[in-house]
């Protein structure tokens, strides 16, 4: 089966010279469709870059760079930014969400941009919310929700592109033990109820231990995979 994301000897490197940094060094990676993967390492490790590649925020200095078999990595800023726009969502570490807009209206944004109209696009977003378990949250704004409720409303907003991946960047680096275990626990059971593929960086092995792979990054290569373990 042809993998949903792969990179071929990826390297990516900045600046020039004596200056160049290489974060990237050779990297091989192949991620199966429905895979909850975990990414780790050190700051400097090339998790961070990795992920930017995975999610066409950058692109290689060589290798190839494959979605669902298809090479991207000479795509132009305005392709990549449809492959976001049609097959991946996102989830920051700092919710990212519009302050003096409803929850429902945060969750509208990505079937904005793609041009579906407001009859269509209201019940996508009100069942992404509940799927969360923010029923009867839709109208409340940012400054109304815990962290962990806006948490879940940025995930709601990944999931109403109907991505085929969700990348999420430290998803539980603003909250606290309590709330960020529940985050995990809905992320994990997106994945294993929705089948949705899930790629996070984190820097908690308590965090990472939900997914069920397994990244560590060190200088550049992959130097630990778990590889995809056998569902529970």
């Amino acid at each position: 089966m042809t993998p949903l994301i792969e990179l071929r000897a990826v390297t990516r490197s900045y600046g020039k010279g004596e200056a160049e940094v290489r974060a990237l060094d050779g990297v091989d990676l192949a991620i199966r469709a429905g895979e909850f993967v975990a990414i780790m390492g050190p700051s400097g490790s090339g998790k961070s870059t990795a992920m930017n590649i995975i999610g066409c925020l950058d692109r290689p200095s060589s290798g190839k760079f494959l979605f669902k078999g298809a090479e991207l990595q000479a795509l132009d800023n305005d392709q990549r930014a449809l492959i976001r726009r049609n097959y991946l969502g996102f989830v920051f570490q700092g919710f990212n969400l519009l302050p003096r807009t409803t929850a429902l209206e945060n969750v509208e944004l990505p079937l904005i941009y793609k041009g579906i109209p407001p009859a269509r696009r209201l019940p996508v977003a009100r069942s992404a919310l509940a799927k969360v378990g923010l029923q009867g949250r839709e109208g409340h704004d940012p400054a109304q929700l815990s962290g962990g409720q806006q948490q879940r409303v940025a995930i709601a907003r990944a999931l109403a592109g109907n991505p085929s991946v969700i990348l999420a960047d430290e998803p539980t680096g603003n909250l606290d033990s309590h709330r960020g275990h529940e985050i995990m626990q809905l992320l994990q059971a997106l994945n294993r109820d929705e089948g949705i593929t899930i790629v996070m960086v984190t820097h908690e092995e308590d965090i990472a231990a939900y997914a069920n792979r397994l990244i560590v990054f060190t200088d550049g290569l992959i130097t630990r995979d778990t590889g995809a373990k056998a569902a529970a």
